[in-house]
């Protein structure tokens, strides 16, 4: 390697100055799924305000990535990094100290907008500050355990605060990490943006935006309410928004999203690849964690303390896995990913209302393997597959995939697992936690409804397996070993 391409001591600690916004913006996609309980019992949100509550932060990052990215591109991803972490921190002291439950979803909904700068620019940058394919990889392994991380860790975050403080805590811990950003972020990283920067269409900006949420919020609405006339309209609005901002990126000469990267099957495959394993991650987590404390009868810190695991073999395979591509090319690595998080998923089909500790842990160790090579393999994939000054667009179109699995996989296979629920349920309340806290519940009822909450984590696991399966086959027959075979 040559010398012009080593990284130096700038580069090192610049990315560790990066690595503190982006746990942060990953962490807190996580943080609230064993802190739901004390926020409901502290704003009593109603259902689905309570939904809104985890939804509404990765819906706005997952809405907003795109046009932040190339934004990034265009004006400079440092001034943008610098105003994003501002305002992560305004919003997290608002939402923890939010008197209500309408409050506390504003607050999570700016805390999103602010995520949404932070995530593109921020991946964005490694492209400046590690010029070589193989260091830059590296970074880029280390980043995406750094966001993998968060989404592992913010739950066990979470128990450890709410085991000594009030539910607001898991908002303020934000403060100290943005503090340190803003100190040293001017000092070590240099601003970027686009050599022949053009201008910034509005218009595609706004379509980009709407089409997303308006889609995302109708996808949720018919999954936890069914599909009425009223949400319809609007999925089809955001439908064909997003279909009229697909067709005016074909036609400019800047255009906000790179269509023709999609070309590349590995490209393509890269990116479903980080959408799904998150739409199962997330809901897998969530109904694990109320399936720990109200089924298992587990504190919320012992809680916290089994994901461990998980997140270890998480983090630990995000960093090896750009070391293990460059020897078995991303097409195996891909079809791993999807095979071993089938493996995991499966294993909580032996789950039961007396006992499954044992099978929660292996199955968030195994789907830990592949959860990890989809953080790295997407990220390395959608940056290394663009000039530096298109970086951010790029990392941006990874990120979204990311973040909207997320939010996806608790508004659709969270309502699934409710729908089975009310379906098998002693119908008492729409929840589980709900049917418990009725006075005077009879032990038949009790087992009852923990027994049909176990069947909806078990329908979900299921069907998540069952697509895992499907998109490893497809990786394997889709994408040839030639076009991904790993660098002599």
């Amino acid at each position: 390697m040559s010398q012009q391409h080593s990284p130096g001591l700038r580069a090192w600690l610049g990315l560790v100055v990066l690595l503190g916004p982006v746990l942060l913006v990953s962490m807190d996609g996580s943080i609230l799924f064993l802190a739901m309980p004390r926020i409901s019992q502290a704003l009593t949100p109603t259902a689905d305000q309570a939904l809104w509550i985890l939804d509404s932060y990765g819906f706005a990052v997952g809405s907003l990535l795109i046009a932040f990215g190339t934004i990034g591109d265009r004006y400079g991803r440092l001034k943008l990094l610098t105003i994003g972490a501002t305002v992560f921190g305004i919003g997290s002291v608002a939402a923890a100290f939010a008197p209500s439950a309408e409050f506390l979803i504003a607050a999570r909904a700016l805390m999103g907008v602010a995520g949404a700068t932070l995530l593109p620019s921020a991946l964005a940058v490694l492209s400046e500050l590690f010029a070589d394919p193989r260091r830059r990889a590296q970074a880029i392994g280390i980043f995406a355990a750094a966001f993998a991380a968060g989404f592992a860790i913010g739950p066990v975050v979470g128990g450890v605060l709410l085991e000594k403080f009030w539910w607001g805590s898991v908002f303020l811990i934000n403060l100290p990490v943005i503090g340190v950003f803003l100190v040293f972020a001017p000092v070590l990283l240099r601003e970027v943006r686009a050599t022949r920067p053009g201008r910034v269409d509005v218009t595609s900006v706004v379509l980009s935006a709407a089409g997303l949420l308006l889609g995302i919020y109708a996808l949720k609405h018919a999954a936890t309410e069914g599909l009425t006339l009223g949400p319809a309209a609007v999925g089809i609005a955001g439908v064909v928004l997003l279909v009229w901002f697909a067709r005016r990126q074909k036609r400019l000469e800047h255009p906000l999203m790179e269509f023709s990267l999609f070309r590349d099957r590995v490209f393509t495959v890269a990116i479903i690849t980080g959408l799904v394993p998150l739409a199962a991650w997330s809901a897998t987590a969530f109904l694990s964690g109320i399936y720990l404390q109200s089924v298992l009868g587990l504190s919320v810190l012992s809680a916290a303390l089994l994901a461990l695991p998980g997140a270890a073999v998480l983090t630990i395979t995000c960093i090896v896995t750009p070391v293990v591509v460059d020897r078995i090319g991303k097409r195996t690595a891909l079809v791993v990913c999807h095979f071993s998080i089938a493996a995991g998923l499966s294993l909580l089909l032996a789950t039961t209302i007396t006992g499954g500790i044992g099978w929660y842990i292996a199955s968030t160790a195994i789907a830990g393997v592949g959860y990890g090579i989809s953080f790295a393999v997407v990220a390395d994939t959608a940056v290394g597959a663009v000039p530096v000054e298109r970086a951010g667009s790029a990392g941006a179109i990874a990120e979204t995939s990311n973040e909207i699995g997320n939010a996806l996989g608790i508004a659709l296979l969270g309502s699934l697992a409710a729908l089975v629920f009310r379906l098998s349920g002693p119908d008492l309340a729409p929840t589980l936690d709900g049917t418990l806290q009725l006075p005077d519940l009879a032990p038949v009822l009790v087992e009852e409804a923990k027994t049909a909450f176990v069947t909806g984590l078990h329908v979900i696991a299921a069907a998540a397996s069952l697509l895992h399966i499907a998109l490893g086959t497809v990786a394997l027959r889709w994408i040839s070993v030639r076009a991904t075979s790993p660098v002599p």
